[in-house]
């Protein structure tokens, strides 16, 4: 085999490993085997609130299981995700905002723009509120940089 074509080899070689590395799917938080904790993301914005649930409603996307307190709340997320998941996989934002991947609380959310954001806890949640906007655009530069 000639130099020239061992030396073209190599390089897609690498630039294939290089488009598989940047095609990896962003790290979505779960715990007790589910997103958010089991919390129906759509009822954030649906009834301003957590809402667990049901394990009998779910669907997986992204590889992982998002439980539903509806089959009304299911259909919406199953239509469009992308708005009803929460930024960042449902890792804290203030964590993320301070370059950092953390796990967040259901309980500690806050709604921008129409996009979820989770907090490790109400008193980071606090923390965060006090310049919500300038975390986001720093979660937002560690996010896409994962």
């Amino acid at each position: 085999m000639s130099m020239f074509l061992r030396k073209s080899i190599f390089i897609m070689t690498v630039a294939l490993m290089s488009l598989n590395l940047m095609a990896a799917e962003k790290p979505i938080y779960t715990s007790n085997n589910a997103a958010v904790s089991g919390y129906d993301t759509v009822a954030y914005f649906t009834e301003g609130k957590p809402v667990k649930g049901q394990k009998s409603i779910e669907f997986k996307y992204l590889g992982v299981k998002w439980l539903f307190s509806s089959e009304a709340n299911r259909a919406l997320f199953v239509a469009d995700p992308v708005k009803y998941a929460p930024q960042y996989g449902g890792h804290c934002a203030f964590a993320m905002a301070n370059d950092n991947l953390v796990s967040a609380d259901p309980m500690a959310f806050t709604i921008v723009n129409d996009k979820l954001y989770l907090n490790y806890s109400l008193a980071v949640k606090k923390r965060w509120s006090k310049d919500i906007a300038g975390y986001i655009v720093d979660a937002d530069e560690y996010w896409n940089a994962l």
